[in-house]
């Protein structure tokens, strides 16, 4: 990736630090509230002391009817709260009836956004405490039905909205938002989000979720996230005639105007947060993805979820299901359906690791790989044609149309797809992978659940039970000749709070593809004999925050080892570190 990104800036490298760049470093706690064990006495602070009704509606610091008989006495709440003092435990048990009572998803997603307004703590409680089940409902698939009623939804601001009408003033903007000690920053235009294109100002629902999981998931502390949405426009028809849409309503801006608006964008926050704020890009149409990740990561602490977060929890994936299919990565081929951002990262970084166990070149490791796009097989006779990012994957084949007759021609032994388009994996393709491998390992990953290339289902019955699969959305166990396959979730959300939460507490000031090497290691090392035995090759998420602990010091070890971490000096037991700087949603005691 890094070797691509290379090209698209004339040579240079995130390596090359300018030696004024970044001081300092690490995690930042203003009141010390997260560095306090769960049984010391914190003041509930904002910009005063607060007490009384303001407390109540302060959503950081409510504890609803858990507050105590003293704490009562003491914030002035007598008569504001009913007599009956329950446990946050009770709470939350309480709250996860309700929610299961609902039959709709989009309307967990809502009874649990109210929630996060009202109570932080315990939405995080429960979001840590049932990840598993909470998970598709403010991740994929729910979130991307909540971006396509975001109008009709949308209450009260969760991020800052930058449209053209701030351009000239974007710093002011971000003066606006009430934190100023922001750690991750998740920032999307919503012209690719996830498989249902271009929703304009409604992709926040993308940035509010990510952020969501990197603290339920990676720890950050929720006031150091800030979800920001960058509104250009939309072409997107239906939402330009929707009375309820709540972005500009003109096309989208493109070219020298949506440049200088994104620039300014970035040399605002720098100047606002400093050097070691990480951006993370999210859902970027591919024309700007690339452009973006290549133009900044030499100057800013950026990481793209789609390009390079997919490509590290697939790698993982691949890796670990080798005790599974057997052999090392270099004797496998893989087959891609899908050949945008998504999925040349995905094929790069797996060249990249091909290349870092034989000693070999990267331009070497990649004949391994095949890609397929809407027009067919990458073939060096189109070379002329292709987008520079799909260039690299221009090998020497005769000309193929579609997807069914390049399985057949090229043989893989993994077929992975980031098309976007359900349904692609049709049954002849599955029975074409079966026909020449013995255990086929089949990854269709593209979001949401209606835009899977294939089911669950349809994998397992169409190679008689032999695949190994993994989708990008979650899928029920399947049952199969009386045997109950678990299919794998190849999840962002395995890598990207792991990886954001060694990125901070390292105080890295930028990204290198070693660190999302290290980050697909650390995730593929998590899988045990009994998530193999059940055919899974991804950790269950019950415990993602010791998975995201791992990643976090295996990135930070990186991170010191190239030279790019500014805390100093380094800790010597980064996973043990990487806890404790965990944020942690139980109720504190108040003085």
């Amino acid at each position: 990736m890094e070797n691509t990104m290379k090209e698209m800036r004339d040579g240079a490298s995130v390596l090359d630090i300018d030696p004024k760049s970044a001081v300092g470093g690490g995690v930042e706690d203003v009141y010390g509230e997260d560095r306090a064990s769960e049984d010391q006495f914190v003041t509930p602070w904002t910009f005063s002391v607060a007490s009384g009704y303001s407390l109540l509606r302060d959503p950081r610091h409510n504890k609803g009817l858990a507050f105590t008989e003293r704490e009562r006495d003491t914030h002035y709440l007598r008569g504001l709260l009913p007599p009956a003092v329950l446990s946050q435990d009770l709470q939350e048990k309480k709250l996860m009836n309700s929610i299961r009572q609902y039959q709709v998803p989009l309307q967990k997603y809502i009874a649990l956004m109210e929630l996060e307004e009202r109570n932080e703590r315990l939405f995080y409680k429960l979001l840590i405490d049932h990840v598993e089940e909470l998970l598709p409902v403010v991740y994929t698939p729910t979130v991307g039905e909540a971006c396509q009623k975001y109008g009709s939804l949308f209450k009260r601001p969760q991020g800052l909205y930058i449209s053209l009408k701030e351009k000239g003033k974007i710093l002011e903007v971000l003066r606006n938002w009430p934190e100023r000690s922001i750690q991750v920053i998740v920032v999307t235009d919503g012209e690719r989000i996830l498989g249902l294109g271009d929703l304009g100002c409604q992709g926040m629902g993308i940035p509010v979720g990510k952020l969501a999981l990197y603290t339920a998931l990676g720890g950050l502390r929720p006031s150091a996230c800030l979800p920001i949405t960058i509104d250009v426009g939309t072409n997107n028809e239906q939402l330009l005639k929707d009375e309820f849409y709540i972005g500009l309503r003109q096309r989208r801006a493109t070219g020298q105007e949506y440049s200088e608006l994104l620039h300014e964008f970035m040399s605002a926050v720098k100047q606002n947060y400093g050097e070691k704020v990480v951006i993370q890009f999210e859902d970027f149409a591919n024309h700007n993805a690339f452009e973006l990740l290549a133009k900044y990561g030499t100057t800013h602490l950026v990481f793209n979820d789609d390009i390079q977060g997919t490509a590290s929890v697939v790698l993982a994936g691949v890796v670990a299901a080798l005790k599974l299919i057997g052999g090392k990565l270099a004797d496998h081929s893989f087959l891609f359906l899908g050949a945008g951002e998504a999925g040349t990262g995905i094929a790069e970084l797996i060249a990249l690791e091909m290349s870092k166990q034989t000693k070999s070149p990267v331009e070497e490791t990649r004949k391994k790989i095949w890609l397929v796009d809407s027009k067919g097989l990458i073939v060096s006779t189109r070379k002329d044609s292709l987008q520079h990012f799909k260039k690299p994957w221009a090998h020497g084949h005769e000309p193929v149309n579609n997807l069914l007759d390049a399985v057949k021609a090229i043989k893989p032994t993994v077929l992975i797809g980031s098309s976007g388009v359900g349904r692609t994996f049709t049954k002849e393709v599955i029975e074409a992978m079966a026909s020449f491998n013995e255990k086929p390992l089949i990854m269709a990953l593209s979001n949401p659940t209606s835009q899977s290339e294939c089911t669950a289902e349809e994998a397992y019955t169409g190679t008689q039970g032999r695949a190994i699969f993994a989708s990008g959305s979650p899928f029920d166990p399947f049952e199969y000749n009386g045997k109950v396959f678990i299919p794998g979730q190849s999840n962002n959300a395995y890598i990207f709070p792991g990886f954001g939460l060694g990125l901070v507490i390292s105080g890295a000031i930028r990204v290198h593809d070693d660190m999302l090497l290290a980050a697909s290691e650390a995730l593929a090392g998590q899988v045990t004999k009994e998530n193999f035995d059940k055919g899974m090759i991804y950790p269950p998420f019950s415990n993602i925050r010791k998975i995201s602990a791992k990643i976090a010091a295996n990135v930070a070890a990186k991170a010191y080892e190239l030279g790019l971490a500014t805390r100093l000096p380094r800790p010597e037991n980064l996973v043990k570190y990487a806890e404790s700087c965990m944020y942690s949603p139980v109720y504190r005691t108040y003085r």
